[in-house]
């Protein structure tokens, strides 16, 4: 444990710093969750309707603009080979890269969208069930991310490649967060939550396993 939170600290901090993404993601998202009201206009009804969606997509691409750093720095610089060479085993390195993407990404753009739901006019219901989405779903959009982190890892300009890969896989995430909140301003009683919540919880079960064996292919052992 002391090995894995080492990891996940030292992750934490360079994700914070100048350069280390977290703040360009944060920054990507508030700019198009921003624009988007500007360019529909004053119609909060129909702002309302799209708020969902809009926010789910803003924050997946925010995310994607630091998942391609997540191996691949310490892949340039030796210290994954290092890493590997460590007590602490490869499931439970990539499970601490991603669990500090989220504490990084996910968990501040959750918290920044119910500031930016006041823009779209969403109700405090609706607003509570986004946010409440977005704790369950931005989970596994850093544990698919972190699969396709590994596995891009050896591939130059990896992170081009990077959303080809991540994007069709978290489409369940968008489509049912959006869903959580739509059911909300429908008045009906929905699932999306449930199968929202299962789904990440199964890829967040199996993305270090699968993101291991990625780095390993990658690294040839």
């Amino acid at each position: 444990m002391i090995a894995f939170r080492a990891v996940m600290a030292r992750d934490l901090l360079l994700a914070v710093r100048a350069g280390g993404g977290a703040a360009l993601a944060l920054a990507f998202f508030a700019a198009v969750a921003t624009l988007v009201p500007l360019g529909i206009g004053p119609d909060l009804k129909l702002l309302a309707r799209i708020a969902a969606g809009v926010l789910w997509v803003a924050a997946v691409l925010a995310a994607l603009l630091s998942l391609d750093r997540l191996f691949q720095a310490d892949f340039e610089d030796g210290s994954l080979d290092l890493m590997m060479l460590s007590p602490l085993p490869l499931e439970a390195l990539a499970f601490a890269k991603i669990a500090a993407h989220w504490l990084a990404t996910g968990l501040p753009l959750t918290l920044i969208a119910a500031l930016l739901a006041v823009a779209y006019g969403l109700p405090p219901d609706a607003t509570g069930a986004l946010v409440l989405a977005l704790l369950i779903g931005t989970p596994a959009v850093s544990a698919v991310g972190g699969i396709g982190a590994a596995l891009t890892l050896s591939i130059r300009r990896g992170g081009l490649i990077l959303p080809f890969i991540v994007l069709p896989l978290v489409a369940p995430v968008v489509i049912f967060g959006s869903g959580v909140v739509v059911a909300v301003l429908d008045g009906l009683p929905s699932g999306a939550l449930l199968f929202l919540a299962a789904f990440s919880l199964l890829a967040v079960a199996l993305a270090p396993f699968a993101a291991a064996a990625a780095v390993r292919l990658n690294l040839g052992s």
